[in-house]
C-alpha cells in the first residue's frame, strides 16, 4: 500500500489495545514525531523577535523602550488569534494536510524578518506588521495538540501531550540560543543586514537560519503524517464548547501556565538587559528551555496524582516563585533573580502539562456521564463526542492563553515606563495566581475533599 492510499486512515481505535500494540502505537509515533519538528519551528518563529528586538538598536533602530517591548509582546497577540481558527482546522482539513499548510506559512515571517531588519530606516508602523507575521508561528501549537489528541489512548494523553507540547516549547530555547551566535556570521548571510561599526552583526540571520528546518518540516509532514477520518467534523459541532462551563474554567487556568510561560518568554531577554545591563542575554534561553523539559513531566504527574491537584499545588509554588523574582529584583541580586524566574519557568511548564492533562479527562467524563447505562453503543457515541470536544478545547484554551504572550510583555514595559522596575506587573500576576488557587479548589477539588470528609466522618462514626 503506497503512502497517498494512507493519507487518510479510516478506522482508528487507540482505545483497543490489541488495535493499539498491532499498529497504533507505531502510527501515532511517527505522527507525534513530525507534529513536534512542526511545532518546534512555529515556536522559535514566534518568539524570535524577543531577541532580535534587543539587537535592534546596535545595528542603527533608533526604537524607544516601550516600542521594543511592543515588538516583543505583539507577535503574542497575534498568534493568540491565530490559534482560533488553527484549532477548527484539524478536524475541517486532517492533521497531516493542515500541519503542511502551517508549516509553509512560517516562511513568511521569516523572510520579511531577513528583509527589513537589513534596513534601519524602516518605519516603525511597517516594521511591527513585520513582527506581527511572526504570530503565524503561534497558531501551530493550537491544531498540533489538537491533531495529536486524536492519536493517543485517553491513560496515554497526558505524557504524549506533554511531550508534543516541549518539543515545541523548546524552540523558544533554540531561538534565543542560537540567534545571538548565528548573527555574528556573515557565511550564513545573503547580505550585510548592520551598517559599519555596528560590532559585525548580521541580524537577517535570525530568519533565514530557519528555511531549511521549514522546508524539511514541510515535506517530512506530507510524506509520513496522516490524517484521521474519526476526527472530522463540522464547525458547528466543535463550536458547542462555547457552551460548555468548564471550556471558560479551564481557559483561565491556562492563562496562568501558558500564558506565563509565553509571555515571560517573550519578556525575559528584553528584562534581562533593562534590569541588568552588563549581563548577556544569552543566557535567557535557560528559562523557556526548563519551562519546556517540565511540561512532561507535569502531564505525567498528572496521569499519576490527577491533574487538579497537581495544578493547585503548583499555583501556590508559581505564587511563591513571583514573590521571590521581586524580592531579588529590588536587592538588584542577578543570581538571586535569575533562581527564581528559572523555578517559575519550570512551574509554567508542570502547569502547562497538569491543565492539559485536566481537559481530556473532564469532557470523557461528562460525556460518559451523560449516557450512563444506555449501552455500549451510546457510550461510543460518548467517547467519539468527548474526543471531538477535548480537542477543540485543547485548541480554544490554548488560544486565550497565548495571550498571556502579549499582556505579560506589555506589562513590563507599562511597568517599567510608570514606575522604572517591573514589581508593578509582578504584583498583578501574583494577584491572578491567587485567582487561579481558588478556582482550581472551587472546581475541581472541593467536591472530592467533600466527599472524603464524608466518608471519613462516617467512619468515625463506625
Amino acid at each position: 500500500m503506497s503512502k497517498r492510499d494512507t493519507t487518510w486512515i479510516s478506522e482508528w481505535n487507540p482505545e483497543d489495545e490489541k488495535f493499539w500494540e498491532s499498529k497504533g502505537k507505531f502510527i501515532a509515533r511517527r505522527n507525534l514525531i513530525w507534529s513536534i519538528l512542526a511545532e518546534h519551528l512555529g515556536f522559535s518563529i514566534w518568539l524570535i523577535w524577543s531577541i532580535v528586538a534587543t539587537k535592534l538598536p546596535q545595528v542603527g533602530f533608533n526604537y524607544t523602550t516601550g516600542q521594543l517591548f511592543q515588538l516583543v509582546a505583539l507577535p503574542g497577540l497575534i498568534g493568540s488569534l491565530m490559534r482560533f481558527p488553527y484549532t477548527f482546522a484539524v478536524p475541517r482539513f486532517g492533521g497531516r494536510n493542515w500541519t503542511v499548510v502551517s508549516a509553509a506559512l512560517l516562511s513568511i515571517p521569516a523572510i520579511a524578518l531577513a528583509y527589513f531588519v537589513a534596513r534601519p530606516d524602516t518605519p516603525f508602523w511597517l516594521m511591527l506588521i513585520v513582527a506581527a507575521s511572526a504570530g503565524l508561528g503561534g497558531g501551530n501549537f493550537a491544531s498540533s495538540m489538537a491533531n495529536i489528541s486524536f492519536f493517543y489512548p485517553n491513560h496515554m494523553k497526558g505524557w504524549a501531550l506533554g511531550l508534543n507540547a516541549a518539543g515545541g516549547n523548546i524552540g523558544v530555547s533554540s531561538v534565543q540560543l542560537l540567534t545571538p551566535i548565528l548573527v555574528g556570521f556573515a557565511w550564513v548571510s545573503l547580505y550585510r543586514a548592520s551598517p559599519q561599526g555596528s560590532a559585525g552583526l548580521y541580524l537577517q540571520n535570525a530568519g533565514l537560519m530557519w528555511l531549511p528546518l521549514i522546508a524539511l518540516a514541510v515535506f517530512g509532514a506530507y510524506r509520513y503524517m496522516n490524517n484521521l477520518t474519526s476526527a472530522r467534523s463540522t464547525f458547528t459541532d466543535q463550536l458547542v464548547i462555547i457552551r460548555r462551563k468548564h471550556t471558560w474554567v479551564m481557559s483561565w487556568l491556562y492563562i496562568g501556565t501558558f500564558g506565563s510561560f509565553i509571555g515571560y518568554s517573550a519578556a525575559f531577554p528584553l528584562l534581562l538587559k533593562m534590569q541588568f545591563p552588563e549581563i548577556t542575554v544569552g543566557v535567557a534561553f535557560l528559562g523557556p528551555l526548563v519551562g519546556s523539559v517540565a511540561r512532561p513531566i507535569g502531564g505525567l504527574l498528572a496521569d499519576k496524582m490527577g491533574g487538579a491537584r497537581v495544578t493547585f499545588w503548583n499555583f501556590v509554588a508559581m505564587g511563591a516563585a513571583t514573590i521571590g523574582v521581586m524580592h531579588y529584583g529590588d536587592i538588584k541580586s542577578f543570581s538571586g533573580f535569575l533562581v527564581m524566574f528559572l523555578i517559575l519557568f519550570v512551574t509554567t511548564g508542570v502547569g502547562n502539562g497538569a491543565t492539559f492533562r485536566m481537559i481530556p479527562s473532564i469532557f470523557r467524563a461528562e460525556k460518559l456521564g451523560e449516557v450512563k447505562g444506555l449501552g455500549n453503543a451510546a457510550r461510543a457515541l460518548a467517547l467519539k463526542a468527548a474526543g471531538i470536544e477535548s480537542a477543540a478545547v485543547l485548541g480554544f484554551t490554548s488560544a486565550i492563553g497565548a495571550c498571556g504572550g502579549y499582556l505579560i510583555p506589555r506589562g513590563f514595559g507599562t511597568s517599567i515606563t510608570a514606575t522604572g522596575g517591573p514589581n508593578l506587573a509582578l504584583e498583578i500576576f501574583l494577584t491572578f495566581y491567587v485567582t487561579c488557587v481558588a478556582i482550581t479548589w472551587w472546581y475541581y477539588l472541593r467536591k472530592s475533599f467533600l466527599v472524603q470528609r464524608a466518608r471519613s466522618l462516617a467512619e468515625a462514626r463506625v
